[in-house]
């Protein structure tokens, strides 16, 4: 049975006392979870890498009017599959492999919309990613019941508009919390 049901299209903040490196201090925005398992996306982790050397990586030109476009920094999306990239945008344009995450944010996985973004046709608002964050079925589930996790409904907002540095103290907010005055420690009340 999932004790969880319905992350799809919420925040997983991490708690303080989250012992993983892949996920300290991190804000993930889960984009699928079923009985299967999760996948989600890390929004909050930059790499040493822009998004013009993906492009050049893919041999895709790059429209030589946009540098803000090649100078975008690229996320680590979490700890699997880091050679597959991984766009959220807002919806508006189809590609060829899209998944609806909300009325707000889509998640897709085809070149056609890094040629998109390469020509300057893309959407005006994403970020890319390599790799994403996945769990087994159950794991998710048994992640949040050990206090792994806060989460809370995602919004556009912190995914589009907010610092990287700060993502993990605003998402905290939107449930209320302090993240820095919690301790080390999980714990069930």
């Amino acid at each position: 049975m999932n004790d969880f049901p319905g992350l799809s299209n919420q925040f997983l903040i991490a708690m303080p006392a989250l012992g993983d490196p892949n996920f300290h201090r991190t804000v993930t925005l889960v984009c699928e979870h079923n009985a299967e398992g999760a996948l989600g996306i890390v929004i909050n982790r930059p790499l040493d890498m822009r998004l013009g050397d993906i492009l050049g990586q893919l041999e895709l030109e790059l429209d030589d009017c946009d540098n803000a476009i090649a100078g975008r920094e690229v996320l680590m999306g979490g700890p699997v599959s880091q050679e597959r990239g991984f766009v959220l945008h807002r919806p508006g344009q189809e590609w060829d492999a899209t998944v609806r995450i909300s009325d707000d944010i889509g998640l897709t996985t085809s070149r056609d919309i890094l040629e998109a973004m390469a020509d300057g046709s893309g959407p005006s608002e994403a970020l890319v990613a390599l790799g994403y964050a996945g769990w087994t079925a159950g794991q998710l589930d048994a992640e949040m019941a050990a206090n792994a996790w806060l989460s809370v409904p995602a919004t556009p907002e912190i995914v589009f508009d907010t610092p990287y540095q700060e993502r993990w103290h605003r998402a905290a907010r939107l449930v209320g919390v302090d993240i820095d005055q919690l301790g080390n420690a999980a714990g069930h009340a």
